[in-house]
C-alpha cells in the first residue's frame, strides 16, 4: 500500500502530542506512553498492524541486547562507591590536589569523576557535607562550592556511560561505547568551566555560610577565615577506603574500553599489527560489557568487603529497582525509533533537513530540549531526543557518537520544579526563595546547555 509522506509525518506528529500528554495530564508511565506513542505513530504512519507489533519488539529487544547488561553493572558499581564512601574519599582526595584557594574547581572536578558511576541526586547528598565543610573551613559562600560541585555532576551524568541516560542513547545511535565516553568527557570540561565561573560570581551575590553545628546557614557582611581543610578532613578520611581502591572500580573499565577502541582504530587504518589471539583479547576485554563486570568485581571484593555478603546483596537489590526503571524506559525509546525507521518517517524528515541551514547535530539536541522543558526528567529527554531523531540521523553523514552526545546534552537545559536535582540542590543549601533557587540551579543548567550546543556544533565540523 502506498504511504504518503504527509501521512508518516502526521503519524510522528500524533505521536509526539500524545506522549507529551500521557506524561504530563494522566497517570500513564513514561515507560508505556513512549510504547504507545511508538504504535500510534506505526499505525498512523501506514503501517500494517502486525509490522508495528514487529518493530516495537525488535526495536525495545535490540536496543536493550546492546546496553541493558552495562545499565545494571554500571549501577552496581555506583551503589558500592556510594555506600562504601569511595566516593567521597575520591572528593577528598581530589581537593587536596588541586589545592587551597581553589576549592570551587577542585569539588567542580571531584563531580565530574564521581558522576560517571554513581546518580547525580545521590552523588550530591553524598558530597553536600563536603561542601559545607569547604565552606565553613575557608569562608567561600557555599552557593559557590554546591554550584560548582552541582555543575560538575550534571556535565558528565549527561553524558559519559556507564551513567544509564547516555548510555541509553548511545545504544539507539548505534554509537561505539568507548568513543561516547571519550567524547563526553571533553564536551563536558567547557561546562563545567563556564559553571565554575558562574558559580563565583554568584557566590558573591548570594553569600551565605553553614551554621557551626552544621544545621542551618547564615549570611555574613564580612568573609570569615577558617583553617586549612586539609587538617581539618584527615580524621574523616581515616574512616574511608584507601584512594587507590576507590578509584579503580572507575578506571578500570575505562581504560580496558579505550585500549580496546585504540588499538582497533590502529589496527584499522594499519600502523600496527599484533597476533591474531592477542588482538581478540583486548576485544574481548575491552568491550563495554567485559571492561564494566571487571570494575564491579574489584569493588566487590574491595570496597565492599567490610559489609557482610546480605548487606551487600541488599544495597545491590536497591540499586537493581532503581535500574528497572531506566532499563524500560531505554528500550521503549528503542522500540518509537524502531516504528519511525520502519514506517519510512525518519527518512522522509531526512530528506527535508537536508535542505536546511540549520546543521544537523543540533535535531536531536533540540528536541531534547523541547521534551526536557516541558516534563522535566533529563534521561526521558535524552531517550525521546535519541529515539525520534536516530532514524533522521541516520540518513545524513553526522557521527553517531556526536548526535547521541547532542541528545544527552540537549536535556540539560534550565532545571526547574519538574526535575528532582532542582530540590535536591536548593533544600539542602537552604535556599528557599524562588528567585534564588532559579539562579541557584536553573540558570547554570541553561548555560551549560549552552554551552555544549556551541561546541557540539563545533566538533561537528572536525567529526
Amino acid at each position: 500500500m502506498e504511504v504518503s509522506s504527509a501521512q508518516m509525518i502526521l503519524g510522528l506528529i500524533v505521536a509526539i502530542v500524545l506522549l507529551i500528554f500521557l506524561v504530563l495530564k494522566t497517570r500513564v508511565h513514561v515507560f508505556l506512553a513512549l510504547t504507545i506513542s511508538a504504535i500510534i505513530a506505526g499505525l498512523i504512519g501506514g503501517m500494517e498492524p502486525t509490522d508495528v507489533v514487529t518493530a516495537v519488539s525488535q526495536g525495545f529487544g535490540s536496543t536493550l541486547g546492546s546496553i541493558g547488561i552495562i545499565i545494571g553493572f554500571g549501577i552496581m558499581i555506583g551503589k558500592v562507591m556510594e555506600i562504601s564512601g569511595a566516593a567521597e574519599r575520591l572528593a577528598y582526595q581530589v581537593v587536596k590536589f588541586v589545592g587551597k584557594k581553589k576549592e570551587e574547581w577542585a569539588i567542580a572536578l571531584a563531580g565530574y569523576i564521581i558522576s560517571i558511576p554513581i546518580f547525580v541526586d545521590s552523588a550530591f547528598v553524598i558530597l553536600h557535607p563536603l561542601v559545607k565543610a569547604l565552606s565553613r573551613q575557608t569562608g567561600k559562600s557555599v552557593i559557590t562550592l554546591g554550584v560548582a560541585l552541582g555543575i560538575g555532576l550534571a556535565a558528565t551524568h549527561h553524558a559519559v556511560p556507564p551513567t544509564p541516560g547516555p548510555l541509553g542513547v548511545a545504544g539507539i545511535f548505534g554509537a561505539d561505547i568507548g568513543l561516547m565516553v571519550l567524547l563526553g568527557l571533553v564536551i563536558s570540561i567547557p561546562v563545567v568551566i563556564s559553571g565554575v565561573l558562574y558559580a563565583q560570581w554568584l557566590g558573591k551575590k548570594i553569600y551565605q555560610l553553614p551554621e557551626a553545628d552544621g544545621e542551618g546557614y547564615y549570611r555574613p557582611t564580612t568573609e570569615e577565615v577558617f583553617e586549612d581543610f586539609k587538617n581539618q578532613a584527615s580524621e574523616r578520611e581515616k574512616e574511608l577506603p584507601g584512594f587507590t581502591l576507590s578509584l579503580m572500580p572507575i578506571l578500570i573499565p575505562l581504560l580496558l574500553i579505550f585500549l580496546n577502541t585504540g588499538i582497533n582504530a590502529l589496527v584499522e587504518i594499519d600502523v600496527i599489527h599484533i597476533n591474531e589471539t592477542v588482538h581478540s583479547y583486548i576485544t574481548f576485554l575491552g568491550s563495554p560489557i567485559i571492561a564494566v563486570a571487571i570494575g564491579l568485581l574489584f569493588a566487590l571484593f574491595t570496597l565492599a568487603k567490610r559489609f557482610t555478603v546480605e548487606e551487600t546483596l541488599e544495597e545491590l537489590e536497591v540499586g537493581l529497582n532503581n535500574a528497572g526503571i531506566i532499563l524500560l524506559v531505554t528500550g521503549a525509546g528503542g522500540a518509537f525509533g524502531a516504528v519511525l525507521r520502519e514506517s519510512g518517517a525518519g527518512t522522509v524528515i531526512a530528506e527535508e533537513v537536508v535542505t536546511w541551514s540549520v546543521p544537523a547535530v543540533l535535531i536531536p539536541f533540540l528536541i531534547a530540549t523541547f521534551v526536557r522543558l516541558i516534563q522535566g526528567s533529563g534521561t526521558v529527554a535524552m531517550i525521546t531526543a535519541a529515539s525520534i531523531s536516530a532514524p533522521i540521523l541516520g540518513n545524513l553523514d553526522i557521527n553517531p557518537v556526536l548526535a547521541a552526545q547532542a541528545a544527552a546534552f540537549g536535556a540539560m537545559i534550565f532545571s526547574y520544579f519538574n526535575d528532582s536535582l532542582f530540590w535536591v540542590v536548593n533544600r539542602m543549601m537552604g535556599i528557599k526563595k524562588v528567585k534564588e533557587q532559579v539562579l541557584v540551579w536553573s540558570v547554570p543548567t541553561t548555560i551549560g546547555w549552552a554551552v555544549s550546543g556551541i561546541t557540539l556544533v563545533i566538533l561537528s565540523l572536525f567529526i
